[in-house]
Order: C-alpha cells, then sequence, then structure tokens
C-alpha cells in the first residue's frame, strides 16, 4: 500500500489543495478528457445499469464517478445532474490521483443542493470487457446509460473521496472500505520555496474553510482535527468503521 500525501499548489497565484491517491494498485493512465492539454485521469460521470439491488436498495441504477477530480469536474458533475430529467440517482464515487480538494467541496455542495445519496465502489462496465482502457474511456465518455455491476471487494475511500461523500443526503460505505486520512502540505509548483510565515497562513486558511465546509455538511470538525495532527507527526490514519458512524462521515452504520 503506497502513501500518500495532500498539498496545496500555487499556480501564478491561485492555490488549490490537491490529494495524491494512496492505492498503490490503482495506475490507471486515461486520455485525457479534453483537448490539448487537458489531464489524465480526469473525473468523468456516466449512468449505470445493474440488476435490482446492484447499488442498494431498490436501486439498480446509479451515477459512477470515476477518477481523479481535476479544477473543472464540477462542470461534468452539474451535467449529469441535469440530464436526469429530476431523477435523483445515487453517485457512486470512486476516486483517485492528484485530486483538487476545493473542487471535491464544490462537488459535495453541489449534490447536497441536489438531494443526492453517496457511496463508494468501483463500476465494472459489462461492455467494457476485454477492452482496453482507452476504448472502455471512449464507452464511458458521452454519459451512458451502461450495463454495469458493482465491485465492493477493494473499496477505498482517500480524502477527495471523502469530501464529496460527505455531500450526500445518505452516505454509505461498504463496510470493507479502506479509509486512509494523512496530512496537508504546502507546495509552490512554480517556486519550491515557501516562507514559513506564508505557510502557516495558507494553512489556517484552508484548515478553516474545510471546517465550515464540514459543519454544513453535518460531518464532525474532528476529521479534519485527524488530518492536522497527521501533519504534524507526517503519519496517516486508517478509520474504522465505528469511527466513520461517530464522526458523522456516514448516516447508515455499517452492517
Amino acid at each position: 500500500m503506497g502513501a500518500w500525501s495532500i498539498r496545496a499548489i500555487i499556480f501564478g497565484g491561485l492555490v488549490n489543495l490537491v490529494a495524491t491517491g494512496f492505492v498503490a494498485a490503482q495506475t490507471m493512465q486515461r486520455p485525457p478528457i479534453g483537448d490539448f492539454g487537458s489531464p489524465r485521469n480526469a473525473m468523468i460521470f456516466y449512468v449505470a445499469h445493474g440488476a435490482p439491488g446492484a447499488c442498494g436498495q431498490r436501486c439498480s441504477e446509479w451515477i459512477a464517478a470515476e477518477g481523479t477530480v481535476q479544477w473543472d469536474t464540477h462542470k461534468r458533475l452539474i451535467a449529469i445532474l441535469d440530464r436526469q430529467a429530476g431523477r435523483k440517482l445515487p453517485v457512486v464515487i470512486h476516486s483517485w490521483g492528484e485530486s483538487n480538494l476545493n473542487v471535491a467541496t464544490s462537488l459535495g455542495r453541489i449534490l447536497r443542493d441536489r438531494g443526492i445519496d453517496t457511496t463508494e465502489g468501483t463500476t465494472e462496465v459489462e461492455a467494457c470487457d476485454g477492452k482496453s482502457e482507452a476504448d472502455c474511456f471512449a464507452l464511458k465518455r458521452p454519459g451512458g446509460p451502461l450495463d454495469a455491476r458493482m465491485n465492493l471487494s477493494q473499496a477505498s475511500c482517500d480524502l477527495a473521496c471523502v469530501l464529496m461523500l460527505a455531500g450526500g443526503v445518505h452516505r454509505r460505505l461498504p463496510p470493507a472500505t479502506r479509509m486512509i486520512l494523512t496530512s496537508m502540505a504546502i507546495r509552490n509548483r512554480l517556486a519550491p520555496n515557501v516562507s514559513d510565515e506564508q505557510r502557516e497562513s495558507l494553512t489556517a486558511r484552508f484548515g478553516e474553510q474545510f471546517r465550515l465546509y464540514l459543519r454544513e455538511m453535518g460531518v464532525d470538525t474532528e476529521l479534519l482535527d485527524i488530518v492536522e495532527r497527521n501533519s504534524e507527526s507526517r503519519h496517516q490514519t486508517e478509520l474504522p468503521p465505528s469511527e466513520w458512524a461517530r464522526l458523522r462521515i456516514v448516516t447508515t452504520a455499517p452492517p
């Protein structure tokens, strides 16, 4: 299991919080979703259709959220939700890589405003069986619906996943999910040296923003306390299912 970190990167004076995925096995390299210069592995959204109960009790259709949260991911989420003609399909999150945490909180707010439920899991599209990642991506990119099945055997939820999940009206996680929280650090992509004063100021600013978001979503802000302690100790914390419920990360306790 590879270690991962959360960092803020300054792009020409604009600060973005970015999470680096901790799942070492997740090495997908999909084509960019946009034109020249677009990042690879950007999160896409598509409607999936499975057997009765595939995504929960009385649930057979869901929106798969798959990939790395990038600066424009909120636009794609709004677009897929607008196409549902009032249906409130649950969003099943599978995130990895260097996700933009600021955008992850924006996604959570969009989901809450739309009254959407959230969970975590891997969506396996039947038409992708035997196809390359590029060919499978081409099938998913239009948005579905696609026949699929849920795979919960290796469920994992990083900080970007947690922030998105928090936006759900009803939030649940498969009981075998690994939820791993690490630390936050400030880095300047263009100039590596960040003064201690600036680092402290930015850390405090982002901390307050995240605390406000968690309070609005009904999640205990102790979650951020854990991340901040990890920043000081350079450790990571794996939260067991009992903590998910205590911190109100989920609204339904795992069985």
